[in-house]
């Protein structure tokens, strides 16, 4: 079962000091209930000595920290006992004072925004790893509570993007003012038209489905270039952190994203895995007083427009294979991401 959670959250990280009979060490970082951290492990081949965790809040501070847990290798598992749950914590892991992994908790916790993720941890073809603190990802800002931006403080956020329309942001604009906003607008078709068809009894699970087909081949055939506009502020180093915002920080966000670990060299597979992982951080109970009174049709179609579909990334990759021939032309020539400039991207984001 560990082994299961381990690779859906795929937050491996390069080891110090790589070499031929390294083990292989698998990390991740979890929240429970109540807010501690559960960091689970395992090595192949398994190993016996100490693993020592030490704890920051910045994932390129840990030197003069001392270690705050000393746990038997066999273990797999300790837990970071807090009642902070403003501030994020990230825990360097040493076996034996020899190999070391960084991890994080891969979402941050919120009040009053759904599905705010960090895109750290996850490893490339080649054996780098994308770097914690620097990605994020989340649902709108528009309702943040006085919490969430003391939140948002401690995350150093310096850039936000809002891909939502215009009209979107109009009627729901982002409540934080300590970020460069940039706001890079993603059409969504006639989804717009979504939430009127379903109070008015007009939407069908099937019709749901066809509306979230036509957005995901329209990011490809309509979006492309302001897609490549999103991606041109993460050449500059001084934007970082980055947060990518839209309505649920799924679909829009979940493309973005997915172009830009692509673009950093990670596996589809884990690329498909960070996508799905909305499904674990949208919460829906904000609906529930006004969905218990809709029609079985109405409250499926709901289900489809807040659901991670694996299919509808798929049908994405798959329209940009036939108009562009593969990714890795779309990125260059549908994105205008150079090799010079993919090379950047990896020198600002991989360690």
């Amino acid at each position: 079962m560990l082994g299961k959670i381990l690779s859906l959250f795929s937050s491996m990280i390069l080891l110090a000091g790589c070499s031929s009979d390294a083990p292989d060490i698998r990390a991740i970082c979890l929240r429970d209930d109540i807010g501690n951290y559960v960091i689970k492990w395992e090595t192949d081949p398994v190993m016996e000595g100490i693993v020592k965790m030490t704890v920051s809040d910045n994932p390129d501070l840990f030197a003069n920290e001392s270690p705050i847990i000393y746990a038997n290798i066999k273990d797999g598992v300790a837990t970071y006992i807090t009642n902070d749950n403003i501030s994020r914590k990230y825990f360097r892991l040493s076996f034996n004072d020899k190999y070391a992994r960084i991890i994080g908790a891969r979402s941050a916790a919120m009040d009053s925004v759904q599905n705010l993720r960090d895109l750290g941890g996850y490893s490339t073809t080649n054996g780098k790893t994308v770097k914690w603190g620097k990605v994020f990802r989340s649902g709108e800002l528009s309702n943040l509570s006085e919490w969430d931006s003391i939140r948002l403080d401690n995350l150093g956020i310096k850039t936000i993007i809002d891909l939502r329309t215009h009209q979107e942001a109009l009627e729901r604009p982002i409540k934080y003012t300590k970020a460069n906003i940039l706001q890079i607008p993603i059409s969504i078709g006639k989804i717009s038209e979504a939430p009127q068809r379903i109070m008015e009894g007009r939407m069908k699970k099937g019709d749901a489905g066809v509306y979230m087909e036509d957005e995901y081949l329209q990011f490809v055939t309509d979006n492309t270039e302001q897609f490549a506009k999103v991606l041109e502020p993460f050449q500059n180093e001084d934007n970082y952190p980055i947060l990518v915002s839209c309505s649920y920080g799924k679909d829009r966000s979940g493309f973005l994203s997915a172009m830009l670990l692509k673009a950093l060299a990670i596996p589809r597979e884990t690329i498909m895995e960070d996508y799905l992982t909305s499904n674990q951080y949208i919460n829906t109970t904000n609906l529930e007083d006004v969905v218990k009174h809709l029609s079985t049709d109405a409250q499926e179609s709901i289900t489809v427009f807040l659901t991670a579909n694996e299919g509808l990334m798929d049908l994405a990759f798959h329209k940009i294979k036939k108009e562009y021939g593969s990714t890795e032309k779309y990125l260059s020539k549908g994105l205008h991401l150079t090799d010079k400039k993919r090379e950047r991207l990896k020198d600002i984001l991989l360690y």
